[in-house]
């Protein structure tokens, strides 16, 4: 399945309405945040895919409807609005099924063929649609292909429900119906080649983390909500040439730089996908190979956006997708972003909140505060590390210059020719010290 890349269907702009559901109750995995506040995110995530938001309506209800998600009264409430503003897609703000979909679909209106007018869409379907038109490298598209076939499948059959009133029975089996069974197979036989495929990139990616673990540098990984600046302050800690845009979901592709810090010397530093409200879990899964640069970090930094009044909601988002990926117990250091975007008053608070945390305030955009996020990576990753004392023989420089590049010399001093240095440095560093001078290689 593969993005459209345009805003046109049939020649047409697409218009969209924007349709939300409170409930008494969150839902399992929903933040507890207002619908309002909810279709504002999804009025973004338009914008990103290159939707035109034309309106928005919402239903309060104890539960969803089992036919429609919504009720039947609101059903023709939205037919109304389809018509009056002139959109072409109906946007739900929460996960529909195969049915309620279909059913939408032929409520709010059937061409005179039996197709559906206007488009039916949820929230997942409109983030799969971002990523893919996002993705850049190899393995990105096939983690969002992936995705996207999984999200396609249970929905099969509405694409073919036009070859499938041929009846039932023996002898009364329908093109349309085999053509679903056709389809099936092979999206199925797709699905199983994208998986063989990411377990090989997968491998590699493993054995690129294998190879920077023998070159013992520490590793941290930059997590958070979508749009909170993560690449914004990769750029500002590295100095690296990294995409940057104001919009949801402009980093999909991992990418690892380099800094130095005082103390704990060279630095990997990675960026990640931003995480979302409502994040398919097809996503989750066909990513999770990606966050693996997450689960194996040796600190993570999770990015903030302190002008966002939910930022303290998206706190949960990202700490429920990290328990997802097994990187929940992670050493890790909340990073408040965008305080040049505040008055002074809500700067005041920010700080009160980033000591209560044992966060860093930060602008990202203008540097503020960066010198003492520097200071606090490296005394979080310094705390790490453990004291060792080496007799380093004359003639292993090279080790010598290994405990300065790598470590940090607390004392040294000459004696029988041999240098005795007691050096703070990471486990790996150690043990790999360790084997070299007791091995002579």
């Amino acid at each position: 399945m593969k993005s459209r890349g345009s805003v046109l269907v049939d020649g047409r702009v697409e218009r969209a309405l924007l349709v939300g559901v409170e409930l008494p109750t969150p839902r399992d995995g929903d933040l507890p945040i207002g619908v309002e506040e909810s279709l504002d995110e999804l009025d973004r995530l338009c914008s990103t895919a290159g939707v035109e938001v034309v309106g928005r309506t919402f239903q309060r209800r104890k539960v969803p409807d089992v036919r429609s998600f919504i009720g039947a009264g609101k059903v023709g409430e939205v037919e109304h609005l389809v018509e009056d503003r002139g959109a072409n897609v109906v946007i739900f703000d929460d996960p529909l099924s195969p049915a309620q979909q279909r059913n939408l679909e032929r409520a709010i209106g059937l061409g005179p063929g039996g197709d559906p007018t206007v488009k039916v869409v949820d929230r997942s379907q409109l983030i799969l649609d971002i990523f893919a038109q996002r993705a850049s490298s190899i393995e990105g598209k096939l983690q969002v292909e992936l995705a996207q076939l999984d999200y396609l499948l249970p929905r099969l059959t509405r694409h073919w429900s036009h070859l499938s009133r041929l009846g039932g029975g023996v002898g009364t089996r329908g093109p349309g119906e085999t053509q679903l069974e056709v389809d099936r197979r092979r999206v199925r036989e797709r699905v199983a080649a994208l998986r063989r495929r990411l377990q090989e990139v997968s491998r590699t990616r493993g054995l690129h983390r294998f190879e920077r673990a023998q070159v013992p540098y520490p590793t941290v990984a930059l997590v958070g909500y979508t749009n909170a600046g993560k690449s914004t302050l990769m750029k500002r800690l590295t100095g690296a040439d990294v995409f940057i845009d104001d919009t949801l979901f402009a980093t999909l592709d991992a990418t690892v730089r380099r800094f130095k810090l005082l103390h704990s010397g060279v630095v990997l530093l990675s960026d990640t996908v931003g995480f979302i409200h409502k994040l398919p879990h097809q996503l989750v899964e066909a990513f999770k190979s990606t966050l693996e640069e997450v689960r194996s970090a040796d600190l993570l930094l999770h990015v903030l956006d302190a002008a966002n009044p939910a930022h303290a909601a998206h706190v949960e988002v990202v700490e429920g997708v990290l328990g997802e990926i097994g990187a929940a117990e992670r050493p890790t250091l909340k990073v408040l972003n965008k305080i040049d975007q505040l008055d002074p008053e809500a700067q005041a608070l920010v700080a009160l909140e980033a000591g209560r945390l044992g966060a860093v305030a930060v602008s990202a955009r203008t540097g503020a505060g960066i010198d003492a996020l520097r200071a606090a990576i490296d005394a979080r990753l310094a705390a790490e590390r453990e004291r060792v004392e080496f007799r380093v023989p004359f003639e292993r420089g090279e080790v010598l210059a290994r405990l300065h590049r790598e470590g940090a010399i607390l004392e040294s001093r000459q004696d029988d020719g041999a240098t005795l240095v007691t050096a703070l440095v990471t486990p790996k560093v150690a043990g790999q010290v360790r084997k070299a001078l007791a091995g002579g290689g």
